[in-house]
């Protein structure tokens, strides 16, 4: 029997364009609703393939979201621009540079996707736990010659992703619409705090 004429359901031309398809869904579906609400056929649909085809590609939902929340940034180009400068400012340089990512709704989608998840899902969490530590903190910390850096670097962990989750997940107010500029200026001191003065 002849193959019918026309597009195949589930497919776009081109492999790459398909897997974008699937990873940028899978981000903004990750986004609003952390690992567990977003499926695969969910993320599928919002990709217009077939459920299949995002297995083809990934293999597991797991896999799929490994892929979709990788943070959006160079590491070496991060860092330079936390540590470069003096260290009175350093807080406020690691808080613009966390504020410059967030404020941008298309490079926070893939945070915010490991933010929701990582509170409910071990794996998201570990992902999240040791991606912030390995790519940026930890290293922040290697320049800080501080005994206890490890710990300091985990304050300003915990400060980010509180604030992280209050101000883009929660949207308590006036935290949510306030200012990015005025946002840095409010966080950095205690950011600063915790890198460089005395705990």
């Amino acid at each position: 029997m002849p193959a019918r004429a026309g597009k195949r359901p589930g497919r776009r031309p081109g492999e790459t364009q398909t897997r974008q398809a699937i990873l940028s869904a899978a981000r903004t579906r990750f986004a609003e609703q952390g690992y567990e609400g977003a499926t695969v056929r969910a993320i599928a649909r919002d990709a217009d393939v077939d459920p299949a085809l995002v297995l083809h590609f990934f293999g597991s939902k797991r896999v799929l979201f490994t892929a979709a929340t990788s943070w959006p940034f160079e590491t070496g180009e991060a860092l330079e621009k936390i540590v470069a400068g003096p260290r009175s400012q350093l807080g406020q340089r690691l808080a613009r540079f966390f504020l410059s990512i967030w404020d941008d709704p298309q490079r926070r989608e893939p945070i915010m996707g490991m933010l929701r998840a990582g509170t409910t899902d071990p794996h998201a969490a570990e992902l999240l736990r040791d991606t912030l530590m390995n790519l940026l903190l930890g290293p922040v910390a290697s320049r800080l010659d501080e005994s206890d850096a490890e710990l300091r670097v985990s304050l300003c962990s915990a400060h980010l992703i509180g604030f992280g989750i209050a101000r883009y997940i929660l949207h308590f107010e006036p935290l949510a619409s306030l200012d990015g500029e005025r946002a840095v200026e409010l966080i950095g001191p205690a950011l600063q705090r915790y890198l460089a003065g005395r705990l």
